[in-house]
């Protein structure tokens, strides 16, 4: 009984980490630029992809021709948090995070997999 109120405690102590990241097709350099509020869920997006269930149909197509190891899935940048601003929002942080790095890389058209925002 104590090792399970033991797994519960670590389990409790884990930080989530929210952040950008980036799954990059090796063959032709293009890129897919996505956000999430837990990094650790990152195996779940392989997960997608290995079993075609992926939203983005480009990304899934070039995974299923190439397979797995013509991509690389690598985190960009982890969300500082901001627990003095009143008015954090993760979620709103985390959106932020993700134009910003959009902007940077321009993953789309024959560069990558990412739509653009209409404005």
């Amino acid at each position: 009984m104590d090792r399970k109120k033991e797994l519960k405690q670590q389990y409790k102590e884990i930080t989530i980490e929210a952040g950008v990241f980036q799954i990059k097709n090796t063959t032709n350099e293009k890129i897919f630029i996505s956000s999430t509020p837990n990094l650790k869920t990152l195996n779940g997006v392989k997960f997608m992809l290995q079993n075609n269930g992926h939203k983005n149909k480009a990304l899934q197509e070039d995974w299923n021709q190439l397979g797995q190891d013509a991509f690389t899935i690598e985190i960009l940048e982890k969300l500082k948090k901001n627990e003095e601003d009143p008015y954090y929002n993760k979620k709103e942080a985390l959106g932020e995070l993700e134009e910003k790095w959009l902007v940077q890389l321009q993953p789309f058209g024959d560069r990558g997999y990412n739509k653009p925002k209409s404005r």
